[in-house]
């Protein structure tokens, strides 16, 4: 397997443990906007809707921990793909995740109005600011791993 192909995975699933720690302290412990076991389940729901979740029960923190995971680490594998770009032009990886992490949140949540009509209020200013922030905790991290481990050794 390609080293950037590794490196977007190791840091895609990085990031996604990390906005999985970011979920836990302000969606549940600040926000109580779904239990802490609500996490991992969470992904069939946006997906599929509360009713399959429902439906599946214990199975449904095994699928929506696969569905989280997979897409953390495609995301960590398309920003390992264009983070040399940026990086020939001086552009701090930091900086490119911010950027990053909007794009992401727009466009995962498109695609889950798309498959589902089980989301928020993508309309609510709450939703879009605490979607954005999730993401930053996912990207920032995501990026960093990135650019470190893309780094010339010296």
């Amino acid at each position: 397997m390609n080293a950037t192909i590794r490196t977007g995975i190791l840091a895609g699933l990085a990031g996604g443990i990390i906005i999985w720690i970011y979920e836990a302290i302000v969606w549940v412990g600040v926000q109580h906007l779904l239990p802490l076991a609500g996490i991992p389940s969470n992904a069939v729901g946006l997906v599929f809707g509360k009713a399959t979740q429902a439906s599946l029960g214990p199975l449904a923190y095994l699928i929506g921990t696969g569905i989280h995971f997979f897409f953390s680490a495609l995301w960590g594998v398309g920003f390992a793909l264009i983070w040399p770009w940026f990086r020939r032009r001086g552009i701090e990886a930091t900086l490119v995740a911010l950027g990053y992490a909007v794009v992401a949140w727009i466009v995962m949540h498109v695609a889950i109005a798309i498959a589902s009509d089980n989301h928020p209020d993508y309309l609510d200013p709450v939703v879009v600011i605490g979607g954005f922030m999730s993401h930053f905790f996912f990207t920032v991290p995501l990026a960093l791993i990135v650019k470190h481990r893309s780094a010339a050794p010296n």
